[in-house]
């Protein structure tokens, strides 16, 4: 077992295909006793959420939880959640943001020896064009690397 045991719980693949990705942050979320047991079952929908910056905080906003059916109360499932960084963090994202055209988008969420984490990426959205683009440059990649490997 290593020191930085991480255990992906989801991960937000139509992010990377919707978004050109400028950087990527580590953040802490601050979650309920039974929204941590739903996490660690795996039942969370990422595909929607975005993040935002409001009054010096960091808020994950649509992110799903379904309840824990074992809890006494449980969470409202789409609460917007803060995310825990430092001040200059939250500076940071705040100016990239304000940037025309930049988001907030949660990549993953993961346990980092067992503290629940969310993968932020500074975004900007993709045209369709864009889209095609990218996917053309991927199957010319792998044609490539296919060929190659054919000739040895």
């Amino acid at each position: 077992m290593t020191s930085d045991e991480i255990k992906y719980v989801t991960r937000n693949r139509r992010a990377r295909h919707d978004y050109e990705i400028k950087s990527t942050i580590e953040a802490g979320i601050e979650l309920k006793g039974s929204e941590v047991k739903s996490l660690r079952e795996g039942k969370v929908n990422i595909a929607d959420a975005y993040a935002v910056v409001e009054h010096g905080e960091v808020f994950l906003k649509n992110l799903h939880i379904s309840p824990y059916k074992m809890a006494q109360e449980n969470h409202d499932p789409t609460r917007p959640r803060r995310l825990l960084l430092h001040k200059r963090e939250i500076r940071k994202l705040y100016a990239q943001t304000e940037q025309r055209g930049f988001t907030l988008v949660p990549l993953a969420i993961y346990f980092k020896n067992n503290i629940a984490k969310v993968e932020l990426a500074v975004a900007m959205g993709r045209k369709k064009y864009d889209k095609r683009q990218k996917i053309a440059e991927t199957e010319a990649k792998k044609s490539m690397k296919r060929a190659v490997r054919k000739d040895y």
